[in-house]
């Protein structure tokens, strides 16, 4: 991935994460309510992540869709490392623990993002 998600941007990737494949109708429909955005804002931002290399474009029958670039565990796992780095000074990776509960992962992908952010620690020590 070329560049971390911002917040607004995560807003419009968990509904892909729950959906699948969106257009940007579909996307803008499951995210106005939080976002509070019009039509155009949503697709602006969609097309910027797109840069980013944050969204593939998949047409389909015609119509844009939006799937995500990477899979969700490894951009949540990239997030957290950040965060563990950046904001908490952390050289350990956070408990994954912390997250059960979440409306955003289940107890499989907690699993996966356990043994990812172990993963990317190695790699950090190396």
């Amino acid at each position: 991935m070329s560049s971390s998600p911002s917040s607004s941007e995560l807003r419009l990737l968990q509904a892909i994460w729950r959906e699948g494949r969106l257009s940007a109708r579909e996307i803008h429909d499951a995210t106005e309510v939080q976002s509070g955005w019009s039509y155009s804002a949503t697709r602006k931002t969609l097309d910027r992540m797109v840069e980013k290399g944050l969204l593939d474009i998949e047409p389909v029958h015609g119509i844009k869709t939006f799937t995500a670039a990477q899979p969700k565990v490894e951009t949540l796992a990239g997030l957290i490392r950040d965060f563990g780095r950046n904001v908490l000074g952390a050289d350990a990776p956070l408990p994954v623990s912390m997250f059960t509960g979440s409306s955003v992962i289940d107890a499989d992908e907690i699993a996966e993002l356990e043994d990812m952010l172990a993963r990317l620690n190695e790699e950090d020590d190396a």
